[in-house]
Order: structure tokens, then sequence, then C-alpha cells
């Protein structure tokens, strides 16, 4: 059991292809063996730093990111360039209303790329066999409105009716400002105010917990994994030598001596999560990708609940086992095929009409601002 390796498995949903949040980094496949669990909460693949550096491209950064700049390319010039072309004067005799004339050009682009995502998240849903289900419609409800909110944007500089150069130039360093700079200002904001200094003493303490135990009294030891462990008092204190009891109890100590780092670093990652997604609310993009991890099962907190289910794997693991450890039963005693891989599935615990309601406020918002300026000039 030194080495005997159990999996426990986080069973993604088919969306985590479309937005592959925590698992981009954090392994969905636990193999763990019955020693302390904190040594091996947060082991990783051996990933190149470079590839890390850049992420795995998925739908959600090219809808997040990329749509955006469609809507800046097709949109940015659709009352500038009659104007620099010398028809806006014509279209004014022609068209009863200039206003419906803007707002049916920014229509007909609206209807190439929502057609153009449709398509997007078709081929998705046959390449990765999502099921048809509320998720997959709340994703794809989410992604229209946020291409509706930039074409909103869009429209609300365009209606300054400035030149083309001004209007890109414009939205571009929006774009800028909201999809890169922001986001990563927030991120560096919320490490600050929620630090993780016990991300460090957690693993300090884990392995303080269990080396020390070497040079400490084996009475000691086996006596704090006694109180841990009450029912297992019946196997005495064995002191004299090396004993798979005494070694276990070491193993265990690792875990308890580090719970109260462990459970402060825990209290770190909730807050920083409920800032990030209090934060998120008023800004877009980050609104969507946190949502969209969230359908996913993909987030940090569903991540850190697939964590807490294999620690709970481990200990009935533990249980089953030390009884038999201790008796110094045999490992042909044991029939060793029940242990087949056990599968975690998360739950996405979002509000699908919830969810798009900053996003509809936000485009309302624009459109009830843009308007009157619009008709003034």
């Amino acid at each position: 059991l030194y080495y005997a390796n159990f999996a426990y498995i986080n069973t993604l949903n088919p969306l985590a292809g479309v937005s592959i949040g925590q698992a981009d980094i954090n392994p969905t496949i636990k193999r763990i063996t019955i020693k302390t669990f904190e040594a091996q909460k947060f082991d990783t693949d051996l990933v190149n730093p470079m590839n890390l550096q850049s992420g795995n491209l998925d739908l959600s950064f090219v809808i997040i990111y990329l749509f955006p700049l469609l809507v800046i390319v097709l949109a940015f010039n659709v009352v500038s360039e009659e104007t620099e072309t010398g028809t806006w004067q014509l279209v004014a005799v022609q068209t009863k209303s200039k206003l419906k004339f803007v707002i049916y050009k920014l229509l007909i682009r609206l209807l190439l790329l929502l057609t153009t995502l449709l398509l997007l998240f078709l081929i998705a849903k046959f390449v990765l066999n999502i099921p048809f289900d509320t998720n997959f419609l709340s994703m794809l409800g989410l992604s229209v409105f946020y291409i509706i909110f930039w074409f909103t944007l869009t429209f609300f500089v365009v209606s300054f009716k400035k030149s083309s150069g001004f209007n890109a130039l414009l939205l571009l360093s929006i774009w800028l400002v909201l999809v890169i700079l922001l986001p990563a200002g927030i991120n560096s904001y919320i490490s600050s105010k929620h630090p993780v200094p016990e991300a460090l003493s957690t693993a300090i303490a884990q392995r303080d917990g269990y080396h020390t135990k070497w040079d400490t009294d084996k009475l000691t030891t086996i006596q704090k994994f006694y109180d841990h462990y009450p029912q297992f008092k019946k196997y005495g204190y064995p002191t004299d030598g090396f004993n798979w009891l005494w070694y276990y109890a070491m193993q265990q100590m690792g875990d308890d001596d580090s719970k109260k780092q462990r459970d402060a670093l825990n209290e770190k990652i909730k807050l920083r999560g409920q800032a990030s997604k209090l934060i998120a609310s008023i800004v877009p993009n980050m609104h969507v990708q946190l949502a969209f991890n969230q359908l996913a099962g993909t987030s940090m907190n569903q991540h850190m609940d697939y964590l807490h289910n294999t620690e709970q794997f481990h200990e009935k693991l533990r249980l089953f086992f030390y009884p038999k450890i201790f008796e110094k039963q045999a490992a042909n005693t044991i029939d060793w095929d029940q242990f087949t891989p056990e599968y975690y599935t998360s739950k996405a615990d979002i509000v699908p009409l919830k969810s798009m309601a900053p996003l509809l406020l936000a485009s309302i918002a624009m459109i009830l601002i843009s308007i009157p300026i619009a008709r003034k000039l």
C-alpha cells in the first residue's frame, strides 16, 4: 500500500471542451495512495511551461476575445463610411428615419455573426457529443447576449458620427481595456486583497507534521492518532522498532497538523471566488467567462469541491485498509478487483436567466444612452 494507487476521476461535462477553465492546469484524475493526503492534493502533471503560459484554445476564447473584434471590424464605419463616401445626404433624403437605417445595417451584421456563432456551437455539439440540455442552451444564450452587448457598445460609439479612424481606434482601445487590461488588474487586486501565504505554510506544516515524527516519541504519535481514530485503540501502543501502525500514524499527523492552514487556504480561495463573481457582474467578458466555466463544470469552486470529495474518497480507503494493516493481514487476503476507478460529477450551480441578466441590462443601458445621442446628431 506504500505504492498502490487508487483512481478518483472528475467526470468532465462535454462542455469542458468549450470552456476548459481549471482543467487547463489542474488534472481531473487523481491517483492517490493512503499516505498523507495533503502531500498529494495539488499534484499536477509535468507540462511545458510555455504551453501553460499560452493555454489551450477553446471556443470560449474565440467568443470572448475574437468575436468582439469581428463586431468592431464589421460595424465601426456603419455611419462614417456613408459620410466619408458622400452618400449620407442621399441616405438622408431617401429614408424616412436615418436612425432606423443605421440600426438595420447593424442588425444585418448582427445576424451574420449570430449565424456564425450558431454554426460553431453546432459543430461543437457533434464533435464533443454535447447533450442538448439546459447548460448547452444557457451557454449559447450567454454568447448571443455577449455579442449583442458589443453591438450596442459599437452603436454608442458610432452614434457620435466621428471618422472611421477615430471609431476604430476608440473601439479597439475599449476592447483592449475591457478584455485584457481590466481582468489583469482585477486579478492583481484580488490577489493582493486575499493573499494566500497558507499555500506554502500548509505544505510546510504537512511535511513537518510527518517528518518530525521520526524523531518524536512514538507513544506521543500513536496517542495523537488514537485521538483522531479512537476506534483503533484496541491495537495498543507498539513502540519497539519499526511498525506499520506507528508509520501510518505519522502519515496521518501530516494531514492533522496542517488542518488549520488547510482550512485557512480553502477560505481564502472561497473569498477570491466570491470577489471575482461580484466584480465580474459589472464586467461582461469576465462574467461570461466565469459563467461558461460554471456551466462546463470547470470553475475553481467546482475544482475545490472535487478535491474535497477526493479527500473523502481517501478517508474511505484509509478506514478500509488501516485495520488490515494493523492486524498484519497478507496482501492476498484482499479482493483487489473490487478497487475500480470511482467518479465524481460536478454540478452547475447557476440560474440561466440570472446569469444572462447582467448582459441584458448592460445592452439595454447602452441602447437607452445611444438612441438620444443618435437622434440629436
